[in-house]
């Protein structure tokens, strides 16, 4: 199976009919017509297996610091910072994996590739788990003295869930960006159809995670880890199959026989540097030489445009740099500061799947008078409330805001997501106030002590900050994709959702550092810290108060940035 990576001759240079999309191919290398491929017919297939890859992935993620601190009988503190660590490993692998298909592969074959991959990981995932309970057995009948699982099950266990997380950076910004691509950006229909793309590819992906979490989470709880493992294993293969039946209908964009991207910026700022003596004066001369006016976007880190002249002072065509690539470097440097700001978001993400799980795990989570609701599945708000306003932001508050402000998208990119980022500040004060109750209730019931009771309180007093979660989802986390998808160099495009998800790779690590500084600062010499196993000793209050500090501060440097800020197309702006 291959796909076409370059389309020279007659296909490229004889004129193409109205209905043929420009600047894509099908799978056989041949010109496709509008009608009769890509757009939305194109999209629901990889929409699907989006669904169907969230699912599997959310499967083992969400509930694994459940796994870590039962059957491998891991502490919180270490549990959670195993958590951020894989997590941050997951997130930051699609650089790797973006790269990959930009340069070498293309994005078709990454993703099968990867996908191969991914459920061989989930298969070795299921074995491992499956494998402790023959030691189990064996202490039952007397044979052994403990069931805990021998190393080389949890060296099998790690290897499995980092080879996930490997194919996971392979697979996650391929199919975002190959799904984005079946639109044709200078049609205005379809224009519109790819901002909405991004909306309802999240509202697919959170469809997958509420049924992994209203499912999977307590068949893992109550029905063994091995089955809780092996369902994903199976819904990946089934990704696969879904994936490949859209293989006629896909447009594929073509490559050009230019040099790599990441070689033509590169060569920029290699440029530049070498030649960091030469006055702006000189630059300005170049400029006016080559009848360039002066816009915004050249005022703009003009320590690049020296790259405009050669080194030595000849003018040779692989020492000097073009005006495009010049800008296309720019492009890219200008996303820096957006990413860097929005990691005080990405460091209050990594919460949910951890310390809210385990206050749920000490809370009151009875329904009715038998069945006990999963710690883990709370996270299902997150997604239900999702899965309800974006429908609502899609069809209702981007028509009314389009007719105020004439953009396509209703609101722009960077106020979509600075929006989000004030809603999670408010979600981190909530979760503080509630755990500072939930502290009070073990006070007064005199539970303190106690960690295996469960406390008088209510598990629904955390729905709040697990809503506000997804509501603030619902504008940063879609504002983030649609932006560093469209504002990256066009054969960047995986690259550019690729460090979207860094953002929260990063986000991760800093969370488990975080956790690890202060829990080594506040539980020394045998104290209880703020993570202490007991929570009930613990000030987890304490450390979503610093999180909605930090992001405060994020936040204000955000809108500085965003001030200056010079979208990559003026009809972003």
């Amino acid at each position: 199976m291959s796909t076409p990576i370059t389309v020279t001759g007659a296909d490229t240079s004889t004129p193409l009919l109205d209905d043929v999309v420009e600047g894509v191919v099908n799978f056989n290398g041949h010109p496709v017509h509008r009608a009769r491929s890509g757009g939305w017919t194109s999209a629901s297939f990889i929409i699907g297996v989006e669904v169907a890859e969230r699912f599997a992935y959310y499967g083992i993620s969400l509930n694994l610091i459940t796994y870590l601190t039962g059957p491998l009988g891991q502490s919180t503190a270490t549990a959670a910072e195993n958590v951020n660590a894989w997590s941050g490993t997951a997130s930051l692998l699609p650089l790797l994996g973006a790269f990959i298909a930009d340069s070498f592969l293309g994005r078709f074959r990454t993703i099968f590739i990867s996908s191969l991959l991914y459920i061989l990981g989930l298969g070795l995932l299921t074995l491992s788990a499956v494998l402790p309970n023959l030691e189990c057995k064996k202490a039952a009948n007397g044979t052994s003295s403990s069931c805990s699982p021998p190393q080389y099950q949890v060296i099998l266990f790690f290897f499995s869930l980092y080879l996930v997380a490997f194919a996971q950076g392979g697979h996650k910004p391929c199919v975002q960006a190959f799904g984005a691509d079946q639109f044709d950006s200078s049609d205005p229909e379809e224009c519109k159809s790819k901002s909405s793309f991004f909306n309802w590819w999240y509202f697919g992906l959170c469809g997958g995670t509420v049924v992994s979490l209203s499912v999977l989470t307590y068949i893992q709880d109550n029905l063994g880890w091995g089955l809780g493992f092996g369902i994903p294993c199976i819904v990946m293969g089934f990704a696969l199959v879904i994936f490949l039946l859209g293989t006629t209908t896909y447009r594929f964009t073509v490559k050009g026989d230019d040099k790599s991207p990441f070689v033509r910026i590169g060569q920029v700022f290699v440029t530049a540097a070498r030649n960091w003596r030469t006055p702006l004066s000189a630059i300005s001369l170049e400029e006016e030489a080559r009848g360039t006016l002066p816009d915004s976007g050249s005022q703009q880190f003009k320590f690049l445009n020296k790259a405009l002249l050669s080194p030595d002072g000849l003018k040779e065509n692989d020492k000097v740099c073009g005006i495009s690539q010049v800008n296309e470097a720019k492009a890219v440097l200008r996303l820096v500061p957006i990413w860097a700001t929005c990691l005080g978001y990405a460091i209050v993400f990594a919460q949910s799947p951890t310390l809210f799980t385990k206050q749920g795990v000490t809370m009151d989570r009875s329904l009715g008078l038998t069945f006990e609701i999963p710690a883990a599945s709370l996270q299902v708000f997150i997604s239900l409330s999702i899965v309800i306003l974006m429908p609502i932001y899609d069809r209702i508050f981007v028509p009314i805001t389009r007719a105020i402000t004439h953009k396509p998208s209703g609101i722009t990119m960077l106020q979509r997501i600075g929006t989000g980022m004030v809603l999670s500040i408010l979600s981190m004060a909530i979760a503080a106030l509630t755990e500072t109750k939930r502290l009070e209730t073990a006070l007064a019931s005199g539970l303190v002590n106690d960690p295996e009771v469960t406390l008088p309180m209510s598990v629904w007093w955390l729905v709040p900050q697990y809503v506000l979660f997804g509501v603030s989802d619902v504008f940063t986390m879609v504002g983030l994709q649609e932006f560093f998808y469209d504002q990256v160099p066009i054969e960047l495009k995986s690259l550019g959702l690729a460090l979207y998800l860094s953002i929260f790779g990063v986000g991760s690590f800093l969370s488990s550092f975080l956790i690890s500084i202060i829990d080594n600062t506040t539980g020394a010499s045998g104290q209880d810290g703020w993570f202490s196993d007991n929570l009930n000793k613990g000030h987890l209050d304490y450390f979503y108060w610093l999180l909605a500090g930090i992001s405060a501060v994020a936040l204000v440097a955000y809108l500085l940035f965003t001030r200056s800020y010079i979208y990559n197309r003026g009809n972003m702006a």
